[in-house]
């Protein structure tokens, strides 16, 4: 602890005294005395770099580079060295650790400033230095925290070598046994193929001649992909258990780098988002629908990363009702005007936390909101329908997520809510409902793509009261509701997030009642 806020301390007073940095050769050659000191056959000394601090005057130095006017050499070596040396700082962050797969949001959430840009490392390789350099060559350069990747160079990338360097790393990379692995005709190659397969030609085939380019004995057509093997790249962890060893099936494809809904967003980071929910549902007698009550409700959620496992933020929620006579459409609550059927507005507000408690279980976490009410007579009367509870609302929520082979999940959420507490001030004597619930919800995702989720949904909520039966009290269910769904969410970029959602809704009184519900929603996800 005492070198973590040594480390901290001389960061504060580096960064207070460096502004712009143009990069010149001292950064290079200091970069490279820092991989000789510390890179032994492709793995990390982490142990005496966390006691040494040596990374922390790199890193300011990275923070406050000027890229202004230098050449393409000099802007492609800094940014690759910088990627690395990230790479290494983020692990140190929270070393000792067996895999980059403990932190959570390693490579798309965790923000870092390079050259004044805040970004997450996928940001970084992707917008900085894939698509500006568009060279394949890069993916054996760039390192990832884990055996599994081209192992790191105990040098840095320096401008005049940069090309000659590229050569010969890639050369290595393909070479080397552990990378691509030969056995007899067949061959297995390493996931990074299969992920960046455009960057090789778009084909096993192509794939193949570009390796056999750099190969000095030309491996097959026959081809496989090797799961990937996410253990620290550590020079003091060479008896520990891969991550091949431990579940490597699940540590593989689109399920290992995609967005984790359930996981905390990390420290200094900020994450809103804006939920549609449409709820409708028909009812009538002796099976002919008369009725239609409409529903939308936007809430806003917006959090920030207080620390890695602690967020903090706030909820609020704005609603329009409308009861109106078929065949009008559940779209008619967003027609104009307000009458004796209608009502709107802004009817709950508070705050919210967010805790990954166990720390071993990076998908796990539990989201607790308290909302107070605004406005008066919510709950309404003979001219007002029901547009919200009267009382505050207390939400608690456990989320996790269970990775299923290569492109599926299992996403589970089990809810604790204590609805509208308190008592009418009013009226003496007099409380609100104080309605408790306990919803389960289980989603079941498929990614057919990095940023492309298709899932879906069902759910039981019911609802519990204190009873009386024949003198004995216990708890009952008075109420319930179940819901089943489609729904899919694409990632257009790493910051914005789209979630389509359609669901059949049923609760116990449109089951009595004969009637139908169904739900249309529409969320908005952003990352700041």
């Amino acid at each position: 602890m005492q070198r973590t806020i040594k480390s901290i301390f001389l960061l504060l007073i580096i960064s207070a005294t460096a502004y712009g940095q143009n990069i010149d050769k001292a950064f290079f050659d200091e970069a490279n005395t820092f991989f000789q000191q510390y890179i032994t056959e492709g793995r990390v000394n982490y142990k005496s770099l966390q006691a040494t601090g040596d990374l922390v005057p790199l890193i300011i130095k990275v923070e406050k580079a000027n890229l202004d006017g230098t050449d393409e050499e000099t802007s492609k070596a800094f940014y690759l060295n910088a990627y690395n040396l990230y790479v290494i700082y983020l692990v140190l962050r929270d070393y000792p650790l067996q895999s980059v797969q403990d932190i959570p949001g390693f490579f798309d959430k965790n923000k870092i400033n390079v050259a004044g840009n805040k970004v997450t490392l996928n940001q970084l390789e992707k917008d900085f230095i894939l698509k500006p350099f568009n060279d394949s060559r890069i993916h054996f350069v760039l390192i990832c925290g884990a055996i599994g990747c081209p192992p790191i160079t105990n040098f840095a990338y320096s401008p005049k070598k940069l090309e000659a360097q590229l050569e010969q790393q890639t050369r290595t990379a393909l070479n080397e046994f552990t990378f691509i692995k030969t056995n007899g005709d067949k061959t297995e190659i390493s996931q990074i193929f299969k992920w960046y397969i455009e960057d090789f030609g778009g084909t096993k085939s192509r794939i193949v001649d570009y390796i056999n380019n750099y190969r000095s004995t030309p491996i097959s057509k026959n081809t496989s992909y090797y799961p990937y093997d996410w253990t620290l790249n550590d020079t003091n962890l060479t008896d520990a258990p891969s991550s091949e060893d431990k579940k490597s099936s699940t540590s593989i494809g689109n399920n290992e780098r995609r967005y984790v809904v359930s996981s905390a967003i990390p420290i200094g980071s900020y994450e809103m988002k804006i939920f549609n929910n449409l709820y409708s549902q028909k009812t009538g007698s002796d099976g002919i629908f008369t009725d239609r009550s409409s529903f939308f409700t936007t809430t806003i959620t917006a959090l920030y990363g207080f620390t890695n496992r602690l967020n903090v933020g706030i909820n609020t929620r704005w609603r329009k009702v409308r009861n109106h006579a078929l065949p009008s459409l559940a779209f008619a609550v967003f027609g104009s005007g307000e009458d004796g059927g209608s009502r709107s507005g802004l009817t709950a507000f508070g705050p919210m936390v967010r805790w990954a408690a166990i720390p071993q279980w990076e998908n796990f976490s539990i989201q607790s909101s308290y909302t107070f009410s605004i406005g008066d007579d919510l709950k309404g009367n003979s001219t007002d329908p029901f547009i919200d509870w009267n009382g505050a609302i207390w939400n608690t929520q456990f989320f996790n997520d269970f990775p299923i082979g290569d492109n599926f999940s299992l996403f589970t959420e089990v809810d604790f809510i204590w609805e509208d507490i308190g008592r009418d001030k009013q009226n003496e004597g007099v409380y609100f409902d104080n309605k408790t619930s306990t919803p389960l919800t289980v989603i079941l995702s498929y990614f057919p793509t990095l940023k492309t989720t298709i899932y879906a949904l069902t759910g039981y909520a019911p609802s519990w009261s204190l009873e009386n039966n024949n003198g004995e009290t216990g708890l009952t269910i008075n109420d319930y509701f179940y819901q089943g769904g489609i729904g899919g969410k694409h990632q257009f970029t790493p910051n914005f997030e789209i979630e389509l959602l359609y669901s059949d809704f049923t609760t116990k009184f449109l089951k009595d009642s004969e009637g139908q519900a169904a739900t249309y929603n529409l969320g908005l996800r952003f990352n700041l």
